[in-house]
Protein backbone atom coordinates (compact mmCIF):
# COMPACT_ATOMS: atom_id res chain seq x y z
CA UNK A 1 0.00 0.00 0.00
CA UNK A 2 1.30 3.45 -0.88
CA UNK A 3 1.89 6.09 1.74
CA UNK A 4 -0.78 8.72 2.26
CA UNK A 5 -0.69 11.77 0.05
CA UNK A 6 1.66 14.43 1.33
CA UNK A 7 2.09 16.82 -1.59
CA UNK A 8 0.31 20.11 -2.19
CA UNK A 9 -2.21 19.71 -5.01
CA UNK A 10 -2.48 23.06 -6.76
CA UNK A 11 -2.49 24.13 -10.39
CA UNK A 12 1.00 23.58 -11.86
CA UNK A 13 2.94 26.68 -12.77
CA UNK A 14 1.86 28.15 -16.11
CA UNK A 15 4.86 28.14 -18.46
CA UNK A 16 3.73 29.51 -21.81
CA UNK A 17 5.74 28.39 -24.81
CA UNK A 18 6.35 30.60 -27.82
CA UNK A 19 3.82 30.44 -30.66
CA UNK A 20 5.68 31.85 -33.68
CA UNK A 21 3.77 34.15 -36.01
CA UNK A 22 5.03 32.01 -38.89
CA UNK A 23 3.12 29.08 -37.40
CA UNK A 24 -0.09 31.10 -37.10
CA UNK A 25 0.37 32.23 -40.71
CA UNK A 26 0.84 28.62 -41.84
CA UNK A 27 -2.33 27.60 -39.99
CA UNK A 28 -4.33 30.39 -41.63
CA UNK A 29 -2.95 29.51 -45.06
CA UNK A 30 -3.92 25.83 -44.63
CA UNK A 31 -7.27 26.22 -42.87
CA UNK A 32 -8.65 29.61 -43.87
CA UNK A 33 -12.00 30.19 -42.15
CA UNK A 34 -11.51 26.96 -40.17
CA UNK A 35 -8.84 28.75 -38.13
CA UNK A 36 -10.03 31.40 -35.67
CA UNK A 37 -8.00 33.94 -33.73
CA UNK A 38 -11.08 35.65 -32.25
CA UNK A 39 -10.75 36.36 -28.54
CA UNK A 40 -14.23 35.00 -27.69
CA UNK A 41 -13.60 31.75 -29.58
CA UNK A 42 -10.21 31.30 -27.95
CA UNK A 43 -11.62 31.93 -24.47
CA UNK A 44 -14.42 29.43 -25.05
CA UNK A 45 -11.84 26.78 -25.92
CA UNK A 46 -9.61 27.69 -22.98
CA UNK A 47 -11.90 26.61 -20.17
CA UNK A 48 -13.90 23.62 -19.02
CA UNK A 49 -16.37 22.98 -16.18
CA UNK A 50 -13.57 22.86 -13.60
CA UNK A 51 -12.46 25.58 -11.21
CA UNK A 52 -9.02 26.42 -12.60
CA UNK A 53 -8.18 29.21 -15.03
CA UNK A 54 -5.36 29.74 -17.52
CA UNK A 55 -4.71 31.95 -20.57
CA UNK A 56 -6.65 30.90 -23.70
CA UNK A 57 -4.98 29.15 -26.64
CA UNK A 58 -3.48 31.32 -29.36
CA UNK A 59 -5.75 29.91 -32.09
CA UNK A 60 -8.56 27.42 -32.63
CA UNK A 61 -8.64 25.05 -35.60
CA UNK A 62 -12.05 23.56 -36.45
CA UNK A 63 -11.14 20.15 -37.85
CA UNK A 64 -13.52 18.50 -40.32
CA UNK A 65 -11.51 15.38 -41.20
CA UNK A 66 -8.67 13.17 -40.08
CA UNK A 67 -6.48 14.91 -42.63
CA UNK A 68 -7.26 18.27 -41.02
CA UNK A 69 -6.11 16.95 -37.65
CA UNK A 70 -2.99 15.38 -39.14
CA UNK A 71 -2.05 18.58 -40.99
CA UNK A 72 -2.57 20.74 -37.89
CA UNK A 73 -0.46 18.42 -35.76
CA UNK A 74 2.30 18.24 -38.40
CA UNK A 75 2.52 22.04 -38.41
CA UNK A 76 2.51 22.13 -34.60
CA UNK A 77 5.28 19.54 -34.49
CA UNK A 78 7.35 21.55 -36.98
CA UNK A 79 7.17 24.63 -34.73
CA UNK A 80 7.07 22.73 -31.37
CA UNK A 81 3.71 24.31 -30.48
CA UNK A 82 1.34 22.57 -28.01
CA UNK A 83 -1.92 21.12 -29.33
CA UNK A 84 -5.01 20.52 -27.17
CA UNK A 85 -7.94 18.44 -28.50
CA UNK A 86 -11.37 19.92 -27.70
CA UNK A 87 -14.68 18.07 -27.54
CA UNK A 88 -17.78 19.11 -25.60
CA UNK A 89 -15.84 21.12 -23.01
CA UNK A 90 -17.51 19.25 -20.13
CA UNK A 91 -14.42 17.95 -18.34
CA UNK A 92 -13.83 18.91 -14.72
CA UNK A 93 -10.09 18.54 -14.16
CA UNK A 94 -8.55 21.25 -16.34
CA UNK A 95 -7.92 18.98 -19.33
CA UNK A 96 -8.58 21.78 -21.82
CA UNK A 97 -6.48 24.53 -20.28
CA UNK A 98 -3.57 25.83 -22.32
CA UNK A 99 -1.13 25.86 -19.40
CA UNK A 100 1.79 25.83 -21.83
CA UNK A 101 0.08 27.87 -24.52
CA UNK A 102 -0.50 26.54 -28.02
CA UNK A 103 -3.63 25.90 -30.07
CA UNK A 104 -6.91 24.08 -29.64
CA UNK A 105 -8.20 21.58 -32.22
CA UNK A 106 -12.00 21.55 -32.05
CA UNK A 107 -13.36 18.16 -33.15
CA UNK A 108 -17.07 18.94 -32.92
CA UNK A 109 -17.55 19.09 -36.69
CA UNK A 110 -16.26 15.51 -36.90
CA UNK A 111 -19.53 14.10 -35.60
CA UNK A 112 -20.60 11.44 -38.11
CA UNK A 113 -21.46 7.79 -37.59
CA UNK A 114 -19.16 6.06 -40.07
CA UNK A 115 -20.53 2.52 -39.91
CA UNK A 116 -23.05 0.56 -37.86
CA UNK A 117 -22.32 -3.14 -37.50
CA UNK A 118 -25.48 -4.23 -35.73
CA UNK A 119 -24.79 -7.96 -36.16
CA UNK A 120 -21.46 -7.52 -34.37
CA UNK A 121 -22.84 -5.09 -31.77
CA UNK A 122 -20.44 -2.30 -32.69
CA UNK A 123 -20.37 1.12 -34.32
CA UNK A 124 -17.56 3.31 -35.66
CA UNK A 125 -17.88 7.05 -35.14
CA UNK A 126 -15.92 10.26 -35.37
CA UNK A 127 -14.81 11.76 -32.04
CA UNK A 128 -17.08 14.82 -32.02
CA UNK A 129 -20.37 12.94 -31.87
CA UNK A 130 -21.97 13.02 -28.43
CA UNK A 131 -23.43 10.04 -26.65
CA UNK A 132 -27.00 11.36 -27.09
CA UNK A 133 -26.44 12.00 -30.80
CA UNK A 134 -25.08 8.47 -31.21
CA UNK A 135 -28.04 6.87 -29.47
CA UNK A 136 -30.44 8.91 -31.56
CA UNK A 137 -28.82 7.66 -34.79
CA UNK A 138 -28.94 3.98 -33.77
CA UNK A 139 -32.32 4.01 -32.01
CA UNK A 140 -33.96 1.89 -34.75
CA UNK A 141 -31.38 -0.92 -34.52
CA UNK A 142 -32.56 -2.27 -31.17
CA UNK A 143 -29.15 -1.39 -29.73
CA UNK A 144 -27.79 1.41 -27.57
CA UNK A 145 -24.55 2.85 -26.26
CA UNK A 146 -24.86 2.70 -22.46
CA UNK A 147 -22.00 4.81 -21.09
CA UNK A 148 -23.62 7.84 -19.46
CA UNK A 149 -21.35 10.26 -17.57
CA UNK A 150 -24.24 12.67 -17.02
CA UNK A 151 -23.11 15.43 -19.36
CA UNK A 152 -23.75 14.99 -23.08
CA UNK A 153 -20.04 14.46 -23.60
CA UNK A 154 -18.38 13.62 -26.91
CA UNK A 155 -17.31 10.04 -27.58
CA UNK A 156 -13.77 11.29 -28.19
CA UNK A 157 -13.61 13.08 -24.86
CA UNK A 158 -15.15 10.12 -23.06
CA UNK A 159 -12.54 7.81 -24.60
CA UNK A 160 -9.69 10.19 -23.80
CA UNK A 161 -10.65 10.37 -20.11
CA UNK A 162 -11.78 6.73 -19.78
CA UNK A 163 -15.19 7.95 -18.63
CA UNK A 164 -17.92 5.82 -17.10
CA UNK A 165 -20.98 7.14 -15.25
CA UNK A 166 -24.34 5.90 -14.15
CA UNK A 167 -24.52 2.64 -16.11
CA UNK A 168 -21.00 1.44 -15.34
CA UNK A 169 -22.07 -0.99 -12.61
CA UNK A 170 -23.65 -3.20 -15.30
CA UNK A 171 -22.13 -2.18 -18.65
CA UNK A 172 -18.60 -1.18 -17.65
CA UNK A 173 -16.61 1.92 -18.57
CA UNK A 174 -15.06 3.26 -21.78
CA UNK A 175 -12.12 0.97 -21.07
CA UNK A 176 -14.30 -2.09 -21.69
CA UNK A 177 -16.36 -0.56 -24.50
CA UNK A 178 -13.77 0.86 -26.90
CA UNK A 179 -12.67 -1.77 -29.44
CA UNK A 180 -10.53 0.11 -31.96
CA UNK A 181 -9.19 3.56 -32.76
CA UNK A 182 -7.78 5.71 -35.51
CA UNK A 183 -5.23 8.07 -33.93
CA UNK A 184 -3.12 10.97 -35.13
CA UNK A 185 0.26 10.76 -33.44
CA UNK A 186 2.53 13.60 -32.33
CA UNK A 187 4.29 13.60 -35.73
CA UNK A 188 1.00 13.82 -37.63
CA UNK A 189 1.07 10.17 -38.68
CA UNK A 190 -2.27 8.32 -38.75
CA UNK A 191 -2.30 4.89 -37.10
CA UNK A 192 -4.97 2.32 -36.27
CA UNK A 193 -5.22 0.25 -33.10
CA UNK A 194 -7.43 -2.72 -32.36
CA UNK A 195 -10.10 -4.40 -34.47
CA UNK A 196 -13.83 -5.14 -34.34
CA UNK A 197 -13.10 -8.69 -33.15
CA UNK A 198 -14.15 -9.48 -29.59
CA UNK A 199 -10.60 -10.36 -28.61
CA UNK A 200 -6.99 -10.21 -29.76
CA UNK A 201 -3.58 -11.13 -28.40
CA UNK A 202 -1.62 -9.48 -31.23
CA UNK A 203 1.09 -7.26 -29.80
CA UNK A 204 0.82 -4.43 -27.30
CA UNK A 205 -2.69 -3.23 -26.50
CA UNK A 206 -2.32 0.26 -27.94
CA UNK A 207 -6.06 0.85 -27.77
CA UNK A 208 -6.02 0.56 -23.99
CA UNK A 209 -2.93 2.77 -23.89
CA UNK A 210 -4.71 5.54 -25.78
CA UNK A 211 -8.01 5.23 -23.89
CA UNK A 212 -7.51 7.35 -20.78
CA UNK A 213 -4.38 9.11 -22.04
CA UNK A 214 -6.22 12.47 -21.99
CA UNK A 215 -4.91 13.63 -25.37
CA UNK A 216 -1.28 13.38 -24.27
CA UNK A 217 -0.27 10.51 -26.60
CA UNK A 218 -2.45 11.04 -29.68
CA UNK A 219 -5.66 12.56 -31.00
CA UNK A 220 -8.46 10.09 -31.70
CA UNK A 221 -10.17 10.63 -35.06
CA UNK A 222 -12.21 7.41 -35.34
CA UNK A 223 -13.53 5.28 -32.49
CA UNK A 224 -15.18 1.86 -32.63
CA UNK A 225 -17.30 1.11 -29.57
CA UNK A 226 -19.43 -1.76 -28.35
CA UNK A 227 -23.19 -1.52 -28.50
CA UNK A 228 -25.61 -3.40 -26.28
CA UNK A 229 -29.12 -4.71 -26.91
CA UNK A 230 -31.87 -2.49 -25.60
CA UNK A 231 -33.33 -4.27 -22.58
CA UNK A 232 -36.74 -5.84 -23.06
CA UNK A 233 -37.99 -4.17 -19.89
CA UNK A 234 -36.73 -1.25 -17.81
CA UNK A 235 -37.93 -0.13 -14.41
CA UNK A 236 -36.61 2.66 -12.19
CA UNK A 237 -37.18 3.64 -8.60
CA UNK A 238 -36.14 6.20 -6.04
CA UNK A 239 -35.97 5.43 -2.35
CA UNK A 240 -35.23 7.70 0.61
CA UNK A 241 -33.20 6.64 3.64
CA UNK A 242 -32.79 7.93 7.19
CA UNK A 243 -29.02 8.23 6.72
CA UNK A 244 -26.25 7.96 4.15
CA UNK A 245 -25.00 4.90 6.00
CA UNK A 246 -28.34 3.13 5.42
CA UNK A 247 -28.29 3.99 1.71
CA UNK A 248 -24.69 2.80 1.32
CA UNK A 249 -25.40 -0.40 3.23
CA UNK A 250 -28.31 -1.09 0.87
CA UNK A 251 -26.02 -0.61 -2.11
CA UNK A 252 -23.30 -2.90 -0.77
CA UNK A 253 -25.78 -5.66 0.06
CA UNK A 254 -27.41 -5.36 -3.36
CA UNK A 255 -24.10 -5.79 -5.18
CA UNK A 256 -22.86 -8.56 -2.89
CA UNK A 257 -26.18 -10.38 -3.29
CA UNK A 258 -25.51 -10.55 -7.03
CA UNK A 259 -28.44 -8.45 -8.23
CA UNK A 260 -27.56 -7.34 -11.83
CA UNK A 261 -28.74 -3.80 -11.21
CA UNK A 262 -28.07 -1.40 -14.10
CA UNK A 263 -27.78 1.83 -12.13
CA UNK A 264 -27.63 2.74 -8.47
CA UNK A 265 -26.93 6.39 -7.72
CA UNK A 266 -26.70 8.25 -4.42
CA UNK A 267 -27.76 11.84 -3.79
CA UNK A 268 -27.31 13.23 -0.29
CA UNK A 269 -29.82 15.52 1.43
CA UNK A 270 -27.98 18.65 0.28
CA UNK A 271 -28.13 17.47 -3.31
CA UNK A 272 -31.83 16.65 -3.06
CA UNK A 273 -32.54 20.09 -1.63
CA UNK A 274 -30.64 21.78 -4.47
CA UNK A 275 -32.42 19.66 -7.10
CA UNK A 276 -35.83 20.41 -5.58
CA UNK A 277 -35.17 24.14 -5.81
CA UNK A 278 -33.72 23.93 -9.33
CA UNK A 279 -36.26 21.57 -10.92
CA UNK A 280 -39.33 22.46 -8.86
CA UNK A 281 -39.57 18.93 -7.44
CA UNK A 282 -40.84 17.84 -4.04
CA UNK A 283 -38.52 14.91 -3.26
CA UNK A 284 -37.95 14.03 0.40
CA UNK A 285 -34.86 15.94 1.50
CA UNK A 286 -33.09 12.86 2.78
CA UNK A 287 -30.33 10.67 1.36
CA UNK A 288 -31.73 9.01 -1.74
CA UNK A 289 -30.88 6.11 -4.03
CA UNK A 290 -31.93 6.19 -7.67
CA UNK A 291 -32.03 2.69 -9.14
CA UNK A 292 -32.69 1.20 -12.56
CA UNK A 293 -33.24 -2.42 -13.56
CA UNK A 294 -32.80 -3.90 -17.05
CA UNK A 295 -33.81 -7.31 -18.39
CA UNK A 296 -36.88 -9.38 -19.15
CA UNK A 297 -40.18 -8.32 -17.54
CA UNK A 298 -39.97 -11.15 -15.01
CA UNK A 299 -36.27 -10.55 -14.39
CA UNK A 300 -36.78 -6.86 -13.77
CA UNK A 301 -39.65 -7.58 -11.41
CA UNK A 302 -37.52 -10.07 -9.47
CA UNK A 303 -34.56 -7.65 -9.24
CA UNK A 304 -36.76 -4.82 -8.06
CA UNK A 305 -38.48 -6.95 -5.42
CA UNK A 306 -35.13 -8.15 -4.06
CA UNK A 307 -33.71 -4.64 -3.82
CA UNK A 308 -36.87 -3.30 -2.24
CA UNK A 309 -36.62 -5.96 0.47
CA UNK A 310 -32.96 -5.06 1.09
CA UNK A 311 -33.77 -1.35 1.23
CA UNK A 312 -36.69 -1.86 3.58
CA UNK A 313 -34.49 -3.78 5.99
CA UNK A 314 -32.18 -0.74 6.04
CA UNK A 315 -34.94 1.78 6.68
CA UNK A 316 -35.66 2.70 3.08
CA UNK A 317 -39.03 4.31 2.49
CA UNK A 318 -41.11 6.35 0.06
CA UNK A 319 -40.40 4.09 -2.91
CA UNK A 320 -41.49 5.67 -6.18
CA UNK A 321 -41.51 3.41 -9.24
CA UNK A 322 -41.40 4.38 -12.90
CA UNK A 323 -41.73 2.06 -15.88
CA UNK A 324 -42.45 4.46 -18.77
CA UNK A 325 -39.65 6.47 -20.42
CA UNK A 326 -41.32 9.73 -19.38
CA UNK A 327 -41.55 8.70 -15.73
CA UNK A 328 -37.96 7.47 -15.71
CA UNK A 329 -36.73 10.70 -17.29
CA UNK A 330 -38.46 12.69 -14.57
CA UNK A 331 -36.77 10.64 -11.83
CA UNK A 332 -33.33 10.75 -13.46
CA UNK A 333 -33.58 14.50 -13.98
CA UNK A 334 -32.80 14.77 -10.28
CA UNK A 335 -29.44 13.08 -10.70
CA UNK A 336 -28.44 14.69 -13.98
CA UNK A 337 -29.27 18.22 -12.85
CA UNK A 338 -27.45 18.04 -9.51
CA UNK A 339 -24.27 19.77 -10.71
CA UNK A 340 -26.05 22.68 -12.41
CA UNK A 341 -28.53 22.96 -9.55
CA UNK A 342 -25.56 23.44 -7.23
CA UNK A 343 -23.97 26.08 -9.48
CA UNK A 344 -27.21 28.07 -9.58
CA UNK A 345 -27.67 27.83 -5.82
CA UNK A 346 -24.65 30.07 -5.22
CA UNK A 347 -24.34 32.56 -8.11
CA UNK A 348 -20.78 33.07 -9.27
CA UNK A 349 -19.46 30.03 -7.45
CA UNK A 350 -16.95 27.50 -8.80
CA UNK A 351 -17.10 23.83 -7.92
CA UNK A 352 -14.26 21.54 -6.94
CA UNK A 353 -15.43 18.00 -7.63
CA UNK A 354 -13.81 14.96 -6.05
CA UNK A 355 -13.69 11.64 -7.91
CA UNK A 356 -12.49 8.91 -5.56
CA UNK A 357 -13.44 5.28 -6.10
CA UNK A 358 -12.93 2.45 -3.61
CA UNK A 359 -13.67 -1.27 -3.45
CA UNK A 360 -17.38 -1.64 -2.78
CA UNK A 361 -16.73 -3.31 0.58
CA UNK A 362 -14.89 -0.18 1.81
CA UNK A 363 -17.40 2.35 0.51
CA UNK A 364 -18.99 3.09 3.88
CA UNK A 365 -15.58 3.40 5.59
CA UNK A 366 -14.43 5.99 3.06
CA UNK A 367 -17.63 7.92 2.57
CA UNK A 368 -18.94 8.39 6.09
CA UNK A 369 -15.73 9.85 7.54
CA UNK A 370 -15.51 12.19 4.57
CA UNK A 371 -19.09 13.38 5.12
CA UNK A 372 -18.24 14.25 8.73
CA UNK A 373 -15.22 16.28 7.59
CA UNK A 374 -17.27 18.13 4.97
CA UNK A 375 -20.01 18.95 7.47
CA UNK A 376 -17.47 20.31 9.97
CA UNK A 377 -15.73 22.49 7.35
CA UNK A 378 -18.59 24.95 6.86
CA UNK A 379 -18.08 24.83 3.07
CA UNK A 380 -21.36 24.41 1.12
CA UNK A 381 -21.27 21.01 -0.56
CA UNK A 382 -23.33 18.22 -2.05
CA UNK A 383 -22.64 14.53 -2.56
CA UNK A 384 -23.56 12.30 -5.49
CA UNK A 385 -22.16 8.94 -6.43
CA UNK A 386 -22.18 5.97 -8.76
CA UNK A 387 -22.11 3.96 -5.58
CA UNK A 388 -22.77 0.64 -7.32
CA UNK A 389 -19.11 0.59 -8.33
CA UNK A 390 -17.71 2.48 -5.34
CA UNK A 391 -17.33 5.86 -7.09
CA UNK A 392 -18.63 9.07 -5.53
CA UNK A 393 -18.24 12.84 -5.88
CA UNK A 394 -18.26 15.62 -3.33
CA UNK A 395 -18.95 18.99 -4.94
CA UNK A 396 -17.55 21.87 -2.88
CA UNK A 397 -19.13 25.22 -3.80
CA UNK A 398 -16.49 27.95 -3.64
CA UNK A 399 -16.70 31.71 -3.76
CA UNK A 400 -13.75 32.59 -6.04
CA UNK A 401 -13.31 35.84 -4.11
CA UNK A 402 -12.63 33.97 -0.85
CA UNK A 403 -9.27 32.15 -1.23
CA UNK A 404 -9.68 30.48 2.15
CA UNK A 405 -12.59 28.45 0.78
CA UNK A 406 -10.41 26.90 -1.92
CA UNK A 407 -7.74 26.10 0.65
CA UNK A 408 -10.35 24.38 2.85
CA UNK A 409 -11.86 22.46 -0.07
CA UNK A 410 -8.46 21.30 -1.31
CA UNK A 411 -7.60 20.14 2.21
CA UNK A 412 -10.83 18.13 2.33
CA UNK A 413 -10.05 16.58 -1.05
CA UNK A 414 -6.51 15.80 0.12
CA UNK A 415 -7.85 13.92 3.15
CA UNK A 416 -10.42 12.10 1.05
CA UNK A 417 -7.90 10.88 -1.52
CA UNK A 418 -5.47 9.77 1.20
CA UNK A 419 -8.30 7.80 2.83
CA UNK A 420 -9.33 6.22 -0.48
CA UNK A 421 -5.76 5.15 -1.24
CA UNK A 422 -5.38 3.57 2.20
CA UNK A 423 -8.53 1.57 1.48
CA UNK A 424 -7.24 0.27 -1.86
CA UNK A 425 -8.97 2.88 -4.03
CA UNK A 426 -8.04 5.54 -6.57
CA UNK A 427 -7.91 9.32 -6.75
CA UNK A 428 -9.93 9.30 -9.98
CA UNK A 429 -12.65 6.84 -10.87
CA UNK A 430 -13.74 8.50 -14.11
CA UNK A 431 -12.79 12.19 -14.48
CA UNK A 432 -9.13 11.61 -15.24
CA UNK A 433 -6.04 13.29 -13.77
CA UNK A 434 -5.87 16.43 -15.93
CA UNK A 435 -4.31 19.22 -13.88
CA UNK A 436 -6.11 18.86 -10.59
CA UNK A 437 -4.88 15.38 -9.63
CA UNK A 438 -1.29 15.51 -10.87
CA UNK A 439 0.04 15.52 -7.31
CA UNK A 440 -2.02 12.48 -6.34
CA UNK A 441 -0.75 10.21 -9.11
CA UNK A 442 2.62 9.34 -7.51
CA UNK A 443 0.83 8.72 -4.19
CA UNK A 444 -1.41 6.18 -5.92
CA UNK A 445 0.89 4.45 -8.40
CA UNK A 446 4.36 5.07 -6.99
CA UNK A 447 7.17 7.10 -8.52
CA UNK A 448 8.38 4.18 -10.65
CA UNK A 449 5.06 3.85 -12.46
CA UNK A 450 4.89 7.59 -13.12
CA UNK A 451 8.45 7.48 -14.48
CA UNK A 452 7.35 4.71 -16.87
CA UNK A 453 4.44 6.88 -18.02
CA UNK A 454 6.84 9.77 -18.60
CA UNK A 455 9.13 7.46 -20.61
CA UNK A 456 6.21 6.43 -22.85
CA UNK A 457 5.25 10.07 -23.31
CA UNK A 458 8.79 11.06 -24.28
CA UNK A 459 9.04 8.30 -26.88
CA UNK A 460 5.63 8.89 -28.46
CA UNK A 461 5.72 12.70 -28.15
CA UNK A 462 9.39 13.76 -28.11
CA UNK A 463 8.59 17.46 -28.59
CA UNK A 464 5.94 17.36 -25.82
CA UNK A 465 3.26 19.03 -27.93
CA UNK A 466 0.21 16.85 -27.19
CA UNK A 467 -1.75 18.42 -24.32
CA UNK A 468 1.42 19.07 -22.29
CA UNK A 469 1.26 19.59 -18.53
CA UNK A 470 -1.56 17.09 -18.01
CA UNK A 471 -1.37 13.85 -15.93
CA UNK A 472 2.24 14.71 -15.00
CA UNK A 473 4.76 17.45 -15.74
CA UNK A 474 7.82 16.57 -17.82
Amino acid sequence: MNAPATTTHLLPEIRLRAVPQAFIGALQARFGAQCSLAQAVREQHGRDEGSFQAPPPSAVVFAESTQDVADAVQLASQYAVPVIPYGAGSSLEGHLLAVQGGISIDLNRMNRVLSVNAEDLSVTVQPGITRKQLNDVIKDTGLFFPIDPGADASIGGMSATRASGTNAVRYGTMRENVLALEVVTASGEVIRTGTRAKKSSAGYDLTRLMVGSEGTLGIMTEITVRLHPLPEAVSAAICSFPSIEAAVRTTIETIQFGVPIARVELIDRHGVRLVNAHSKLDLREEPMLLMEFHGSPSGVQEQAATVQDIASENGGQSFEWASTPEERSRLWAARHSAYFAAVQSRPGCRIISTDTCVPISRLADCLLDSVQEAEASGIPYFLVGHVGDGNFHFGYLLDPNIPEERITAEALNHKLVARALRLGGTCSGEHGVGLHKIGFLPDETGAGAVDMMRAIKRVLDPRNILNPGKIFVL
